[in-house]
């Protein structure tokens, strides 16, 4: 593990490296990617069938409220499935999360079960997240 300098008088502090776990799996007749980057205190979601970027959503925990605070960095601001879905993870696993949901909204279902999906893998690998 890295070390890393701090302004405290040259304090160091232990830096986590960054890893990569991709997965698959067809839903609803479409083949779905989903690539987790792994960050010091947080995680980023990218999900899609091709490699686009076309919406950015953060989510992290408020010590004012239960719920945590998200937003939409980038991408249709009517569409709230990237904001919500990185609310529920924050909520789960108490981490700042970064999800970038490129499917289209077509199917209400597929939000579902591309979650159920990643909530799977996660307690396969818990350690990927």
């Amino acid at each position: 593990m890295d070390t890393v300098l701090t302004g405290d008088c040259g304090a160091q502090v232990p830096v986590e490296p960054i890893t990569v776990h991709d997965f698959s799996e067809k839903i609803l007749e479409q083949l779905v990617h989903f690539h987790v980057m792994k960050l010091s205190g947080g995680f980023f979601l990218w999900i899609g069938s091709s490699p686009v970027l076309s919406s950015l959503a953060l989510a992290l925990n408020s010590k004012y409220d239960s719920v945590p605070l998200s937003t939409l960095v980038l991408g249709d601001t009517s569409d709230t499935t990237p904001s919500s879905l990185a609310q529920r993870l924050t909520k789960k696993t108490k981490k700042q999360v970064f999800v970038s949901y490129n499917l289209p909204v077509t199917d209400s279902n597929l939000a579902l079960l591309v979650e159920n999906r990643i909530k799977k893998e996660m307690e396969l690998h818990p350690d990927k997240f």
